[in-house]
Order: C-alpha cells, then sequence, then structure tokens
C-alpha cells in the first residue's frame, strides 16, 4: 500500500495535476516501506532503526517495481490512445503495448528499491546509511533512463519547473540537481518515521518540514521579466491527424497557402530594417524539401516577409543518379530573408514507433501502425544557424525532453533555441503538458529563450527562467506573435554538461563496490565534533 501510494504521489506532481508541493513527500512512502521491512510496529527496529526483519534484495525490487510501474502507468496511459487511434491497435493489444512498456520502465524505481535494500542490509549504522545514499542512487539510475532508454519522461526535478530560486541549481547540475534535491527532502521525511527517539523524530520531522516549505516557497518569487529584442511568428497549423490519407494535390496546395497566409498576416514589431523570422513546426503533413512549388512560395514569403524561415520538412539525399543510397531525414529547412536556403538540421534521436520502427518484423499485430511509421535516417550534427548575427540552434520534437543533447547546442554557440514539434498525437491527455515542461527545463539549463513552435499545441515563447511568456491557445488555427531575446550568458551546465550526475554515478559505485564499516558510535561523534 505505501508503494501505491508514492506512485500515485508521483503521478499528481506532473501535469495535468500539476500539484507539485506534494513532490518533498512523494518518495518518503517508498523509503519507508523498503526500509521499515516486514515487521511490525512493536518488532520493526533495533535501537538503531534497522528493521529486525528487512525485505530480501528482490522483494526491495519488486516493490520498487511494483511503484514504478504505476507511476508510469498514471503518466504515461496516454500510449493506449495513440497505439489504437493512430496505430489501428485494437483495445486489448494497445493496452498490453502500453503495459509492457510501464513495466520495463518502472524497472528503474525496481533497481532503486534494491540499492536502498542492499545498503540497509549492509549498514551497521542502521539507516542512515542507505537514506543518505539514495539521492546519489535515484539521480544515478535517472541519469542511465536517460541516456538509455528511448523515453526519459518527467525526472522528478521537472516537477518543480515553475519554481525559479529552486531552479538556479539546474544551471549547474541540469535537471539531475533538482531530483538530488528533492530525494534529499523524502529522505529526511522517511529519517523522521524510522530513526529510532522520539525528540529526534520530532526535530527531524519539523526540520524536514522546514525545508520542503522554504524551498516550495519559491515558487511565488517574481523575477523582473527578460528584455526581449525581436519577435517571431510561430505558426500553429491544427491540422489534425484524421485528415491526413489521402491528399489530394489541391488539398496540399491549400494548406500550403493557408499556413503562408496565416505567416503573412501575422505582424510583428522588429526593429526597422531587421529581418524577422518565421517558425513552422514539425507538421503530419509531409512537406518535401525538394517539391518546386513549396521551395518558390517560401522563397516569395520570405522576401515579401523580410524574414528567416525555420520550416519542418522532409528532407531528403541520396538516390537518382547520385550513386548513394536513397534517405529520408525529418528535417528543418532554414531559408534567409531573401529566399536562399541556408542549411539544414536532421533530427538525430528518432521516436521509435513513430519515425522508425524497431523489430518490425516481430510487430505482425500493429501492421497499420508500423505500415504508417516513418523509416528516418538520423542525422549527424546538431547545427546552429546564423540568423542575420543570432545563432540559433534547432531540436524537433521529442529530442527536447533529453538534457546532454539539447546542451549541445547552446555549446555550439546557439543564443536562441528553437523547437518545432508535432504533439496532436498525444490528444488531450497530459502529454503536451508533460512536453512543455520538459522543453521548459532545457531553457532554465540553458539559459536561453526557446521558441516552441507546435502543430495544436502548446505553442509559447519561453525565458531562460522557464516562464512562458506567451502561448497560443491549443487546437486553433493561428499565428503566435512571441516575443524573445538571445542570450549570451554560457552556463556552468552548459560548459561542463552532466558532471554532477556522474558524480552521483561514481559515488553510488564506491557504495556497492566498498563495503560500509562505520559504526553508530562513529557516526554519532562525528555529528557532536
Amino acid at each position: 500500500m505505501l508503494a501505491l501510494l508514492s506512485a500515485c504521489l508521483q503521478v499528481l506532481i506532473f501535469p495535468r495535476a500539476p500539484l507539485n508541493f506534494l513532490c518533498w513527500i512523494a518518495v518518503t512512502p517508498l523509503l519507508y516501506a523498503l526500509l521499515r521491512g516486514r515487521g511490525g510496529e512493536g518488532e520493526m527496529a533495533d535501537s538503531e532503526g534497522r528493521s529486525l526483519r528487512p525485505f530480501t534484495l528482490l522483494q526491495g525490487f519488486m516493490i520498487g517495481w511494483f511503484c514504478g510501474t504505476v507511476w508510469f502507468i498514471g503518466s504515461c496511459y496516454w500510449i493506449i490512445s495513440v497505439m489504437h487511434g493512430y496505430g489501428g491497435v485494437n483495445w486489448v493489444f494497445s493496452v498490453l503495448i502500453m503495459l509492457a512498456f510501464c513495466l520495463i520502465l518502472g524497472m528503474h524505481q525496481g533497481a532503486f528499491g534494491l540499492l536502498v535494500v542492499w545498503m540497509g542490509r549492509r549498514s551497521s549504522a542502521g539507516n542512515r546509511l542507505p537514506l543518505l545514499l539514495a539521492p546519489f542512487f535515484w539521480v544515478a539510475i535517472e541519469f542511465f533512463r536517460d541516456r538509455v532508454t528511448p523515453v526519459p519522461w518527467d525526472p522528478l526535478g521537472n516537477s518543480q519547473v515553475a519554481n525559479i530560486p529552486f531552479t538556479r541549481i539546474a544551471s549547474f547540475t541540469g535537471v539531475y540537481g533538482l531530483s538530488f534535491a528533492i530525494i534529499l527532502v523524502n529522505c529526511a521525511f522517511a529519517a523522521a518515521l524510522l530513526l529510532p527517539g522520539r525528540r529526534r523524530r520530532l526535530n527531524l520531522l519539523i526540520s524536514a518540514t522546514a525545508a520542503a516549505v522554504a524551498l516550495q516557497m519559491g515558487v511565488f518569487a517574481k523575477p523582473a521579466p527578460f528584455a526581449t529584442t525581436k519577435e517571431a511568428v510561430l505558426l500553429q497549423p491544427n491540422i489534425p491527424i484524421s485528415d491526413l490519407a489521402p491528399w489530394a494535390q489541391q488539398d496540399f496546395d491549400k494548406l500550403l497557402r493557408d499556413q503562408t497566409q496565416l505567416s503573412v498576416h501575422a505582424k510583428t514589431k522588429n526593429p526597422p530594417g531587421s529581418p524577422g523570422l518565421i517558425v513552422w513546426p514539425e507538421s503530419p503533413v509531409s512537406f518535401a524539401d525538394s517539391d518546386t512549388n513549396l521551395r518558390h512560395t517560401l522563397k516569395a514569403m520570405a522576401q515579401d516577409t523580410n524574414s528567416f524561415l525555420i520550416i519542418g520538412v522532409t528532407g531528403t539525399t541520396g538516390g537518382g543518379n547520385t550513386g548513394r543510397a536513397f534517405q529520408e531525414f525529418n528535417s528543418a529547412l532554414v531559408v534567409d530573408s531573401r529566399g536562399n536556403e541556408v542549411g539544414r538540421y536532421d533530427k538525430i534521436h528518432l521516436v521509435p514507433f513513430g519515425e522508425y520502427v524497431p523489430l518490425k518484423d516481430l510487430l505482425f499485430f500493429a501492421r497499420k501502425l508500423t505500415h504508417e511509421a516513418g523509416n528516418f535516417s538520423r542525422g549527424t550534427e546538431r547545427k546552429v544557424f546564423d540568423l542575420n548575427g543570432d545563432k540559433a540552434g534547432i531540436a524537433i520534437c521529442y529530442e527536447s525532453i533529453f538534457p546532454e543533447e539539447i546542451r549541445e547546442f547552446s555549446a555550439n554557440g546557439a543564443q536562441v533555441l528553437v523547437n518545432i514539434s508535432n504533439d496532436t498525437w498525444f490528444g488531450e491527455s497530459g502529454a503536451p503538458y508533460q512536453h512543455l515542461d520538459m522543453t521548459r527545463m532545457r531553457a532554465i539549463e540553458a539559459h536561453r529563450w526557446v521558441l516552441l513552435s507546435t502543430n495544436n499545441g502548446v505553442t509559447a515563447s519561453i525565458d531562460p527562467y522557464g516562464r512562458i511568456v506567451k502561448k497560443a491557445e491549443r487546437n486553433t488555427a493561428t499565428a503566435l506573435v512571441a516575443p524573445y531575446g538571445t542570450e549570451m550568458e554560457t552556463t556552468f551546465y552548459v560548459r561542463y554538461g552532466d558532471l554532477f550526475a556522474w558524480i552521483c554515478v561514481v559515488i553510488s559505485c564506491l557504495a556497492l563496490l566498498v563495503r560500509p564499516r562505520i559504526s553508530a558510535g562513529t557516526m554519532l561523534e562525528a555529528r557532536t565534533t
């Protein structure tokens, strides 16, 4: 029951139920369950608070796995509608696919449970050591999940994206530092429940509560707005995925005209003579960069509006008489204000089952899904484009959920970040808002403005503190005139990357390899000293 409670609290700290203040206690029930063991209240612990009937490592893993699986089900339930509504998979298989996904990702909290129980069983100082190491374990596992799994969704630190003073930590440590601090407070609450001595428990409870309240109060801070020097036009065409097939040429031409008119009619207030910026999102309609009509339209629009263009397209290379194999890319085409092509960014981190299908031959039950999914090739370079002196890095769709990958754009000189996306697949679930918050965290880590252009929302301008400065209403066809600026400052995180997360990995490995020999008396002596 405690693991289930912890899972439910973790669901509630992310949108659409943004009860983010619960993050300070969300993992406490799990920690308490893991370290309390199987003993009842009267026989729970020895004089050092250590369980007299501790869980086995397998039991610790299973408890954590259950908690993680339930949390991912509550967070990623939208997979069912994606598989059923857009993949043509029946409801039963859609539910099974979602459960398989959540069971796999839930193993990360299973690993956390195993490590906490392991340290509890090895420690000669009661529950102090596992609670001291738990934040390091959590970050190491979260870091592993983000680097290895294809969908590192909702790191714990992201729950505090609106807490501006607290998120300053992320400019040094990335989102992992926020996760560390949150787990540390959870450990203080767990210690207040587990450690012996009524007075000691009360003091710990008061201290943990004070820390949680003090840290959470940052959500009420209202720093001065950042200066904006320019305005961009962020197109939100709102093309329903159900309208995708079949597309006649006249429908395609009409869509191109409609999007062009929306973009041209949007009025910006840029400095006189300074080129503007128009951004079209990743679209469910495949605009091909080789299409002559598209090229002519974009050239005319760039010249008429004196604007640089960033356009979501299907990029191609090779084929024909080139002597190279034909390849397709999910790309962003960059055009200057004279209508000339500046370059193209080809997406590097592709979406499984959206842009390629792993184990395609085995997924015979999802023929429509495997047919509709793209067969894109991966790009090779995180390019930064010069837009009349402003350096811009472009990420496509869910690339924005990977901290290290977005960091590379700023490290390569980007002064503003652009994210083009198509979140229509998520429907009206919490997923578009979760994606938005992870994009906001990238702005915080790099201290950069982010211009987010999506097919149906949330289209927004995000400042370097992660605040949404202006956004468009979801599910409407519109062109958002978005204020933004450029930033030259390079954060510690941009310069050195995931140094903090690697430190947590090293400390976790040392804790597993080196048997703790610290005694309760030694710890007490160190504390009094």
